[in-house]
């Protein structure tokens, strides 16, 4: 009977495959669609975020023959790492504070006090993230500059000729705090709106006055916000360029980026002391993140919002209302009003010149005709919009499938192709073009000189932004709609384009739109990366500015300035249909 049994075991059945070996499985489980998809996405992400960085390091340690330090030694020691340094530390940390000092100010008067001109206060953290930099560094630089700035001629009867120098440590200081206060604005306004009143409350209702309810109440339960807030604020000051190429170069004052554009504008392009400089920068950037990452592990710390509802109720500001109206126009007026119309007023204009009675009798819209007829803008734009609706697009849709593998599945090496898509947030602009341009003029894939190389930029840079509206809107979609789709015979494709994607479709637009604005104003990484005839709309500015074509550039960017504002009145406009603002 055993016998029979192990007969009747032992031969074929019809219809029932062999049992295969262990290594059949382990191929079958890694060529399965899933897996496919986490390798591919694994090795798409890791090429564009951890290549270029791996090249950076290797070509600045390595001279062709052997490993050395000569390029940090050629770096540090042709200019003084000393001065270089305490002018990257001094300009990151005045923008910073002036930045954070008004944004909080202004997010505090704006959500906690019954402040008059709240509207002025959104239009002014609005308008000069719409700016792109170099355009507000300009425009500055038409406010004050030593010989023909507007404000300094306006005030040369009391303080004589040329009081505030522009092009000074101070002048990129405070050029750069106006620029960026608006997003430490945007940063502390979700902090106090998310805050319980009820404790400043109780403070103030035993006799405490309002100085001390902010230092001992307010200001501590704000700090994790405050801390990412400055932390952020010193990041971007430090990646920094279109200010310290602006205004640091004409004065003499040298910072991390304008050095590594220094090294790389010259003839023949100093690559070693340029990856010398981007390496040091990297790190310094890196520790910035990673503080910020680990106080943000920290904040639970200081949560006072339970699930117990609370109404805020403005608090009275009594004598110190009107006071702080006036302060609020008058920063909507510094930080908005001069650096726009002044724009407007250049480009009018045939030659630029500080506004008088002949000279507004003088304007003309030639400029804008100029703009509009050149070959070389026509051009430029197409560029920008090929490389701005090109990268929102593809970086979109690939994030949108790197987030579902991190948020919906338990594959293997989901966590690793997270931390590579969040890898470039720690890259400044300046740096990923140097690594860029290591990797594509050494390996041998024709991009180096095309449109292609920029579109790789793009893209990586914009990874993190993409992967972060991506996954927080794939955490809001619960798992049993796909499984109900498996059950009824779908694929996964069919799953994800039916399903997913049209979920997915308010924080996916909210991205792209995001990507779109963003990659309009790109110029630190497109400055090294562009040839003749891939040029966009931000270098061609920057070169417009150098050859002295201050009128043409302050049309093209009077008109960009217009476009942008379009993009967001429509992004406005499909939030309140699709849920934009909601994402």
């Amino acid at each position: 009977m055993v016998q029979v049994l192990e007969e009747v075991d032992s031969a074929p059945t019809t219809g029932v495959r062999p049992p295969r070996s262990r290594w059949w499985r382990t191929i079958v489980e890694i060529v399965s669609p899933r897996n496919l998809i986490v390798l591919t996405g694994i090795v798409l992400v890791g090429w564009l975020a951890l290549v270029p960085l791996v090249y950076l390091v290797w070509a600045t340690f390595y001279n062709g023959t052997e490993l050395t330090l000569e390029f940090f030694a050629r770096a540090y020691s042709a200019f003084g790492i000393g001065s270089m340094a305490l002018n990257s530390f001094a300009f990151a940390v005045g923008s910073t504070v002036l930045s954070t000092v008004i944004g909080t100010t202004l997010a505090y008067l704006c959500v906690r006090t019954d402040v008059p001109l709240k509207p002025l206060v959104f239009a002014a953290s609005l308008v000069p993230l719409i700016i792109p930099g170099i355009l507000y560094t300009i425009s500055w630089i038409f406010l004050l500059s030593p010989r023909n700035g507007l404000i300094n001629k306006a005030l040369e009867p009391l303080f004589g000729p040329g009081a505030f120098d522009v092009f000074s440590l101070g002048g990129m200081v405070l050029v750069e705090g106006l620029h960026s206060s608006p997003l430490a604005f945007l940063f502390m306004y979700a902090a106090f709106r998310s805050m319980d009143p009820s404790l400043e409350e109780s403070a103030m209702m035993n006799g405490a006055r309002l100085r001390s309810v902010l230092w001992r109440v307010t200001v501590p339960l704000a700090r994790p916000a405050l801390y990412a807030a400055t932390l952020v604020m010193g990041v971007r000051a430090i990646e920094s360029f279109e200010v310290p190429a602006l205004l640091g170069l004409p004065g003499g004052i040298y910072v991390f980026t304008s050095r590594i554009w220094y090294s790389l504008d010259q003839y023949p392009p100093a690559f070693g002391e340029a990856g010398a400089y981007a390496v040091l920068l990297l790190v310094i950037t890196s520790l910035g993140l990673y503080w910020q990452s680990r106080l943000s592990n920290r904040r639970r710390t200081f949560q006072v919002v339970s699930g117990k509802g609370f109404r805020p109720r403005p608090m009275e500001l009594g004598r110190l209302r009107w006071p702080a109206a006036v302060a609020i126009l008058v920063y909507f007026v510094f930080a908005v009003v001069l650096p726009v119309l002044v724009l407007v007023y250049a480009s009018t204009q045939p030659f630029y010149s500080v506004p008088s009675v002949e000279s507004l009798s003088n304007m003309t819209f030639d400029n804008y005709a100029a703009v509009l007829d050149s070959n070389i803008v026509q051009r430029a734009t197409v560029n920008s919009l090929l490389l701005g609706v090109g990268s929102a697009t593809a970086v979109m849709f690939v994030m949108a499938i790197i987030a579902w593998v991190v948020v919906r599945t338990r594959l293997r090496g989901r966590l690793v192709l997270d931390n590579l898509a969040f890898l470039p947030l720690s890259i400044p602009g300046l740096v990923m073009g140097v690594a860029l341009l290591f990797v594509y003029l050494r390996f041998p894939i024709p991009v180096y000189g095309t449109i292609a190389i920029l579109f790789i930029a793009y893209f990586t840079r914009y990874m993190p932004y993409g992967m972060r509206y991506a996954s927080t809107s794939m955490y809001q979609i619960a798992a049993e709609l796909e499984e109900s789709a498996a059950m009824c015979g779908a694929s996964w494709w069919q799953t994800f384009r039916r399903i997913y994607l049209p979920l997915l479709f308010p924080g996916l637009l909210a991205g792209w739109i995001y990507i779109v604005m963003v990659s309009f104003r790109e110029l630190s990484s497109s400055i090294l990366l562009y040839s003749p005839g891939n040029e966009v709309l931000s270098v061609l500015i920057f070169s417009q500015w150098e050859n002295g074509q201050f009128t043409q550039l302050s049309a093209l960017g009077v008109m960009m300035i217009a476009v942008l504002v379009m993009i967001v009145a429509i992004a406005q406009r499909l939030g309140a249909r699709v849920g934009v603002r909601q994402s």
